[in-house]
């Protein structure tokens, strides 16, 4: 039996170094655009946070030119060919995150992006808000608290989590001794 040649001691990819390693290609600015959207939705500001830099460090060698006016012309050609759009990121965002978390919590997280729900977006999720602070807290917890400190570190949690007050307070009214109970319209007295 013939004996393999030595893998290198870095695993199956070799390192580069000396004069070859600076001859590495580099990726263009679209080609790490696409890259990165092939990945997953990015918003325009995420995506412009991203490509600046790389814009900054292209422009330094001479190679291109002004770096946030070359970003900017590339993120208007991604949307114009519809490669990167905010409505599928804004879907994408809302579909990954409202299993496990309030509309506050969603809505701050677009806003960092730059983002924000539109009206229909908005009230669907207003509508299933108490339903999903409810299985958030069933998986959770699954039964009601036994005492006054249990429940507020419930309601801290579902809170935390970004459902609104009144959601968290629906949600505690809800458990009772054996558990979480369905909802009948009607105010027990809390």
């Amino acid at each position: 039996m013939s004996e393999s040649p030595p893998r290198p001691a870095g695993g199956l990819r070799s390192v580069r170094r000396g004069p070859l390693a600076e001859a590495a290609p580099q990726r263009s600015l679209k080609g790490r655009a696409l890259q990165w959207l092939a990945q997953r939705e990015h918003s325009r500001a995420e995506l412009r946070r991203k490509l600046l830099p790389h814009a900054r460090a292209l422009a330094a060698l001479g190679e291109e030119g002004e770096a946030p006016a070359q970003v900017d012309a590339l993120l208007d050609w991604l949307e114009a060919n519809r490669y990167l759009s905010e409505q599928r990121f804004v879907e994408a965002r809302v579909s990954a995150r409202a299993a496990r978390y309030g509309n506050r919590r969603i809505e701050q997280e677009l806003a960092q992006h730059g983002v924000a729900l539109d009206g229909d977006a908005a009230r669907e999720l207003a509508a299933s808000e108490q339903e999903r602070a409810r299985e958030v807290w069933r998986r959770k917890f699954g039964q009601a608290a036994a005492d006054a400190a249990g429940r507020v570190r419930q309601a801290r949690f579902l809170t935390a989590r970004g459902f609104s007050a009144e959601v968290v307070r629906q949600v505690l009214r809800q458990a009772g001794p054996g558990g979480l109970v369905e909802d009948d319209g009607q105010d027990r007295g809390a």
